[in-house]
């Protein structure tokens, strides 16, 4: 771990001496999530002034941004004593991300290799202050030496807003959540059949258009987030150590922007009008390709998810066109599958000409797509070999199968509205939490090429942001532990005392959550019942 200077170390020494090998079930009672690495408990405790956090590094000051507005800390007056926090980097050949925290009698120490390390940090002293006592305006936090790395590199969620659109409040209050879990990976789905959800100037009619309905209501005005709304969106989740990767799916889940610009459809299948992109149009390139050019300048993370799944619905249309015809001739195609990989490397080559990654559901391994520039997102758990595919051929694969990592699936057997697997199987929050070593994964979680994990939320079935946060929370949660915590550390009992603490965070910020230990809290919340939700 990284190396402390000497009177941190002897601290730690003697830390470790009064203990000796006492008190991990007292550990328990810090509760934190994800829980650390390792925990040490030192006698006394740490006494903190109940006011913000400074840092005695200025370069480094910027990271205190998020820590003093979720404590709501404010400066009383100028000589109201300052909490100071010493904050240091120094080179280690840890994980990205790790860190030690060491809380001394007055004052609270971390150091990192990196900053993402510090803030990691940061996050586990907010959640520290979040639980301390409050004794004559002062903060009491338990005295600890803690080391601590990720599991994962890739922690991630994912937010469908074409189905239904929840704007630019809601989604900063998912990032501020997932900064406190220490999620750093936003997966952002801006396009599908139901909406278009981005500005892009070149093409106008794709939001005034495109934007127009969702998934329960095809007649909704537009809706819709502006070049200027997304800035503000990556900036604020820049300053939270988390970034986002857009979505633009292609070439199915079109009928929004197909709707927007008819002429590059790629025609009508049965129950899929508009459904793909025209593979055959030498227009529909130039068109994704300047829809491309902007997105990549909005969105720094240098990834940009081209989607790939589920071409097969709206394929069919493919075999009425005479392009598409003629294009297969022309280079010896034997059946419209290789036409979806034929367009899917074509879209791939241009992002690659942006120096970008580019990043595809599981269905595209078999499209031979650059491995050294292309991540994989394996969502298909009734489809190992893809899994297996995409590590054999060694592309950066991220775990984000529907059992149990859609949130879109319920929480319990009990609930009414929403998906279940071959209408029994559920994601509940222990589902979650004990993920990849309760599934297929759990094989192949050690590969290399294995970079994290992901939960993914499909909005079909939610419009209101109280159904929202009863399908996000608690299992954002077990989530995160799922991300952070190696498999041989986890245990249930433990969890539960800590995300019992947690529930009572989420009442004070008015979370509308699903409490499994007392399920009859707050009432399934439910949006709406369609035909076909638990398929």
């Amino acid at each position: 771990m990284i190396q402390m200077n000497k009177f941190l170390f002897k601290m730690y020494v003697i830390a470790a001496l009064m203990l000796s090998g006492a008190g991990y079930s007292n550990a328990q009672n810090i509760n934190l999530i994800p829980y650390p690495s390792h925990v040490e408990i030192l006698k006394g405790t740490c006494v903190l002034n109940n006011s913000p956090v400074f840092t005695n590094n200025k370069e480094l000051s910027g990271l205190l941004f998020f820590f003093n507005e979720e404590m709501g800390l404010q400066q009383k007056n100028s000589h109201s004593p300052k909490q100071v926090v010493d904050l240091k980097i120094l080179p280690s050949p840890d994980v990205y991300g790790s860190y030690e925290l060491v809380t001394f009698e007055k004052q609270v120490a971390i150091t990192a290799a990196d900053s993402a390390g510090l803030f990691n940090g940061l996050v586990t002293l907010l959640q520290l202050y979040k639980s301390a006592s409050l004794q004559n305006d002062k903060l009491v936090l338990p005295h600890l030496v803690i080391h601590d790395q990720p599991r994962f590199g890739w922690r991630g969620f994912m937010l469908d807003e074409s189905r239904h659109f929840f704007g630019k409040q809601t989604v900063k209050e998912l990032l501020d959540w997932m900064a406190f879990y220490k999620l750093n990976r936003f997966h952002w789905h801006l396009s599908d059949s139901q909406g278009w959800r981005i500005e892009i100037k070149k093409y106008p009619l794709l939001t005034s258009v495109g934007g127009k309905g969702n998934f329960t209501d095809s007649l909704a005005s537009a809706t819709y987030y502006t070049q200027e709304d997304i800035r503000e969106i990556v900036d604020y989740a820049k300053d939270r150590f988390i970034t986002i990767i857009p979505e633009i799916d292609m070439p199915g889940h079109a009928t929004a922007a197909t709707r927007a610009y008819p002429i590059l459809s790629g025609g009508d299948a049965p129950n899929y009008p508009g459904f793909t992109f025209d593979p055959a149009n030498d227009e529909t390139y130039t068109y994704l390709t300047n829809i491309l050019k902007e997105i990549r300048t909005l969105f720094p993370s240098g990834i940009i998810h081209l989607g790939g799944d589920e071409v097969a619905f709206g394929i069919a249309a493919w075999k009425n066109n005479a392009g598409v015809s003629k294009l297969m001739a022309a280079n010896q195609m034997t059946d419209l599958t290789q036409v979806e990989h034929y367009f899917l490397r074509r879209m791939a080559d241009s992002v690659l000409k942006f120096s970008n990654y580019l990043m595809c559901w599981d269905e595209a391994v078999s499209a031979d797509l650059p491995v050294s520039r292309t991540y994989v997102s394996w969502w298909r758990q009734n489809h190992p070999e893809s899994l297996n595919e995409a590590i054999s051929k060694g592309y950066q694969v991220v775990l984000c199968p529907r059992l149990p990592l859609y949130l879109d699936f319920v929480q319990d057997s009990t609930h009414r509205s929403g998906r279940k697997w071959e209408k029994t199987k559920f994601n509940s929050y222990l589902d979650l939490y004990h993920f990849p070593e309760n599934s297929i994964a759990a094989d192949v979680s050690g590969k290399t090429n294995i970079i994290g994990l992901q939960g993914n939320l499909w909005t079909e079935t939610v419009i209101s942001k109280k159904r929202l946060q009863y399908l996000i929370f608690p299992r954002m949660s077990s989530l995160a532990e799922a991300g952070w915590t190696a498999g041989s550390a986890k245990n249930d009992d433990q969890f539960n005392t800590r995300l019992k603490a947690h529930l009572l965070l989420y009442d004070k910020a008015n979370i509308y959550y699903y409490n499994p230990f007392r399920p009859d809290q707050h009432p399934e919340a439910i949006d709406v019942k369609k035909k076909g939700d638990q398929d």
